[in-house]
């Protein structure tokens, strides 16, 4: 007997995209431990943010990101991820869609402290 004959059956990235359209709000797709694993789509400039007590791992599945820091930037294309270091200032940009897999911990805000508008709901599952 298969796994999928038993219930079990893995997480396809693009059928959980396909859920959904609106941008800068990431789903979360599953937890490991205190981690989530969250799916969203982005397009254009986001906000100075840091993230004072986590790193934040950046996977783009399709598109081009592109990371500015205070002092410089990284691209970052399909199938390749970068990692931004806890307190570290940083904003996210993609002159096109892009969508990408975010793993950091259960609770952390997409803007961290610096709140506003694009501060997305946490916890939405989809």
């Amino acid at each position: 007997m298969d796994q999928t004959t038993k219930g079990y059956a893995p997480i396809n990235f693009a059928d959980k995209l396909s859920k959904f359209s609106d941008q800068w709000r990431p789903r979360v797709i599953a937890e490991l431990n205190d981690y989530q694993f969250k799916i969203v789509r982005i397009e254009g400039d986001f906000i100075w943010h840091d993230h004072p007590t986590t790193d934040e791992a950046f996977i783009v599945l399709d598109g081009v990101l592109r990371i500015d820091f205070p002092d410089g930037s990284v691209s970052i294309g399909p199938g390749e991820m970068y990692i931004v270091p806890k307190g570290v200032k940083h904003k996210p940009y993609a002159a096109s869609e892009v969508k990408m897999l975010l793993i950091e911990p259960r609770g952390t805000l997409n803007t961290g402290d610096e709140g506003g508008e694009r501060t997305a709901q946490n916890d939405i599952w989809i």
